[in-house]
């Protein structure tokens, strides 16, 4: 398990590496050899792993991906961050690990939905309360043209939008 672990974290490193400086980059190829850069594969198997530790909860795995440098606000293939997945299911313990590591809670999908809306279609109402805290623009709209209290509106979650931002 801990050399499992071991070659998670340098290929999260590789992986860093390589959004950092581009992979392309006469620079990256200079630092690091073709044979060490990690193949589609891999970084897909790198990104489908932080993705199922935020919607499952496993805070001890993002810590990993994170501490390695692994890009907080990184897509995958629908467009979701790791920090929407989280929201979406549920996951208060991951919200507020990818927050407190600098996670952006106002990017949008390829909806134009943020972390936010996908909390609130699933009624967490814990997770509307912290992320409505991070004061994302109240005229942002999704591709459908709704601000946040319109969409809570359309989901009939207007008084729990409300109850959220009451100050405590």
């Amino acid at each position: 398990m801990k050399h499992n672990i071991t070659i998670l974290l340098l290929m999260i490193a590789a992986l860093s590496m390589s959004v950092v400086m581009g992979a392309g980059s006469a620079q990256a190829s200079a630092t690091v050899s073709q044979a060490d850069e990690p193949d589609t594969a891999q970084v897909q198997v790198l990104v489908d792993y932080f993705f199922a530790a935020a919607r499952t909860g496993d805070i001890t795995v993002l810590e990993h991906f994170l501490d390695a440098g692994f890009p907080i606000d990184q897509r995958n293939s629908q467009t979701y961050t790791a920090l929407m997945v989280a929201a979406y299911n549920g996951q208060e313990a991951a919200t507020d690990a990818l927050l407190e590591h600098g996670a952006n809670a106002c990017l949008q999908d390829k909806r134009g939905n943020t972390a936010i809306m996908g909390a609130v279609i699933k009624a967490e109402f814990n997770i509307v309360k912290r992320l409505y805290a991070k004061e994302c623009d109240a005229n942002l709209t999704n591709n459908a043209g709704m601000t946040l209290a319109e969409f809570a509106r359309y989901w009939g979650q207007s008084g729990a939008l409300q109850q959220a931002s009451l100050k405590p």
